[in-house]
């Protein structure tokens, strides 16, 4: 006899071996046919399972927060059983699940075309329908390499090589016979076909195999996949939604910056997009400055052995740009800012009573990112982070947590985002320093959490590797998530760098260094903002806030001192005399979400005042300047535009 325990507490008892399905139907036959797989002692297992010991068992339906990481596994596999059935030739090698769907990755011997993608999706709807029964089997590594050899698959084999040797391998079958398609994977799927209804082909794109440029160049089809019909129909509007968004069209359509090939991941900023930079400059200036912090600035590329030194070169090094000079010195271009805050720390001796230090930096930083990974603003190689270390003694730690806390979501509101979500990163297998020292650091950024009634979810692994960290994640406007802000603590390089101050006991103890950034990358935070607002920023970050726009050659001179009477209050002003007809000039400047448009003509010069404009054709009436003023001046407090 053996028990299984629901999550409600109750506790079922069995004589002989039963299935999950089969455990399921003893409490209702219609949660077993809604069961797609489940937890048992925390291992997420298919239905076909046999349970024969004492178990807590979750049973897991749509429900069910894995169910839709299932469904996308299996639809992945449903594509790869599609393609084979239509292109017998093709290659099947990974098909993972991503953020909102899958990929397949083939190797065929002429591309995939748009009508490709459409035959291929039929085929799947097909043979969803038709039911098939998902099944596995455990085999042996060399009964495993001789099918895959067998039927051509040399991806496969090369895949089985690489598994561990104590991982079972595993080989799902669908349907049966000739028409049957096998493939290896740990699995769990759904147990059959039926149960993946709403699913949708995407697009088309080269990857490497493994990831590896000097490897063959492999197709890869995404698609997505969902629990209904509703759900697949509410993302591929949210998928066009976003496309109209694209800060990259957006860029270009709006003059901020551009992209060279001869200078990949780097950003060429136009004088409006720098405007914008520089906007969010000035405004997180404050921001620190009202908090407490001076500005600092690091050298951009520094010698080998303090990358050593930080555990950078031993843990990063494949990301970093190196050199090496005649005198056969290293240099490297610094991928992060935190070695050169901590020397700056270390020169001249601190006190306890001079801490906290909290040292700002907009440092340039350069990253080795793949060049399939580059993708506009979001992913560069070259790019600023609004960098912030600060230094306190262990007693502080928790209290300067609470206030970097505060600080990233009060900012975080002026841009507009409302709903922000908090992870908790911790100890990565590839960590440096003690357990007893990551424990004190990871309790600082709960106690600060709970402390504070914030709600967080943990990200167990994921944390740098000299420090657990808090990553800010923001939903946009059309509910993608972006993470961006983090909240590292860290003992580990004040050790490795031996900082120290001098405690009230006249003795020496090692600071405790917070590293934090509030944007992320400025750059990625702008392409985050052109999609939220959908390049309509709010007045007080647009680049231009207002263009005066003349209806003759009559109104120049009036429409010249307008620009001059506000720019002279710090506004950002611009004019288009051009001898065009005003509603093409209203049209074109529409077109570039300018806030608002102000228009000159013989009534308003003659009055001292301006027809307005807003954004999205509202028509204000005359305005004087002084009422115009007050439009332009508003503060990321106020209600935006």
């Amino acid at each position: 006899m053996f028990n299984v325990k629901l999550p409600d507490g109750k506790i079922l008892n069995f004589e002989a071996p039963l299935s999950v399905y089969e455990i399921a139907k003893t409490i209702s036959p219609r949660l077993a046919e809604a069961t797609l797989a489940a937890d048992v002692n925390g291992t997420i297992v298919d239905r076909s399972t046999l349970i024969n010991t004492d178990a807590q068992l979750t049973l897991i339906t749509d429900k069910n927060s894995h169910a839709l990481e299932i469904i996308r596994h299996s639809t992945a596999h449903l594509l790869a059983h599609a393609v084979k059935h239509l292109f017998p030739t093709a290659q099947v090698t990974i098909g993972p699940v991503i953020e909102d769907g899958f990929y397949y990755d083939f190797a065929l011997e002429r591309s995939f075309t748009p009508e490709d993608l459409v035959a291929i999706e039929a085929k799947m709807h097909e043979l969803a329908n038709a039911n098939m029964n998902v099944s596995h089997r455990v085999v042996s590594r060399a009964e495993a390499i001789d099918y895959f050899k067998s039927i051509g698959e040399h991806y496969k084999t090369e895949l089985i090589s690489s598994i561990p040797e104590n991982e079972p391998i595993k080989l799902y079958t669908e349907g049966e016979g000739t028409s049957s398609f096998t493939d290896l994977c740990r699995g769990p799927h759904v147990p059959s076909t039926q149960y993946l209804k709403a699913f949708k082909l995407l697009k088309v794109a080269g990857a490497y195999w493994r990831g590896k440029s000097e490897n063959e160049m492999l197709q890869r089809i995404y698609g997505t996949a969902w629990h209904s019909q509703k759900e697949l129909d509410a993302y591929l509007t949210r998928l066009e939604e976003a496309g109209k968004r694209d800060h990259r069209k957006l860029g270009a359509a709006l003059d901020l910056f551009h992209f060279e090939e001869f200078a990949p991941g780097a950003v060429f900023w136009h004088p409006k997009g720098w405007t914008l930079f520089q906007t969010l400059l000035g405004y997180m200036r404050t921001k620190q400055t009202e908090g407490g912090y001076t500005e600092v600035n690091t050298p951009d590329v520094m010698d080998r052995s303090l990358w050593e030194i930080s555990g950078h070169w031993q843990n990063y090094r494949q990301n970093m740009f190196t050199t090496q000079t005649e005198d056969d010195r290293v240099f490297a271009l610094k991928p992060m800012n935190c070695p050169g805050s901590v020397s700056l720390f270390n020169h001249g001796l601190k006190s306890y009573r001079d801490l906290p230090i909290r040292m700002a930096e907009f440092g340039k930083v350069h990253r080795y990112e793949p060049s399939g990974a580059l993708h506009g603003l979001m992913r560069v190689r070259h790019f600023t982070q609004d960098d912030a270390h600060i230094y306190c003694t262990e007693e502080q730690m928790e209290d300067e947590c609470r206030t970097v806390v505060a600080l990233v979501l009060e900012i975080y509101k002026d841009f507009g985002f409302e709903d922000i979500r908090i992870k908790l990163s911790t100890r990565p297998d590839n960590r440096i320093g003690t357990d007893e020292t990551w424990d004190i650091l990871e309790d600082a950024l709960k106690n600060a959490l709970n402390s504070m009634s914030l709600d967080y979810s943990l990200n167990p692994g994921e944390g740098a590797f000299y420090g657990p960290k808090l990553e800010f994640v923001l939903r946009d406007a059309i509910g993608r998530d972006w993470q961006c802000g983090t909240l590292q603590v860290d003992l580990n390089l004040p050790e490795r760098f031996n900082a120290h101050y001098v405690a009230e006991d006249n003795t020496r103890k090692r600071p405790v260094m917070l590293h934090r950034a509030l944007f992320g990358s400025l750059e990625r935070f702008i392409g985050i903002l052109i999609e939220h607002h959908a390049g309509a920023l709010p007045v007080w970050l647009a680049p231009i806030q207002a263009t005066v726009l003349n209806i003759s050659d009559a109104h120049i001179d009036y429409a010249k001192s307008i620009v001059k009477e506000l720019q002279s209050k710090g506004l950002r002003i611009d004019a288009d005399l051009r001898n065009e007809k005003i509603n093409y000039k209203i049209r074109e400047h529409s077109l570039q979400k300018t806030p608002y448009l102000l228009i000159v003509g013989d009534q308003e010069r003659d009055n001292n005042t301006v027809a307005v404009r807003a954004r999205g054709n509202q028509n204000l009436g005359a305005l004087s300047l002084a009422a115009i003023t007050s439009l332009l001046e508003i503060s990321p407090k106020s209600p935006v535009a």
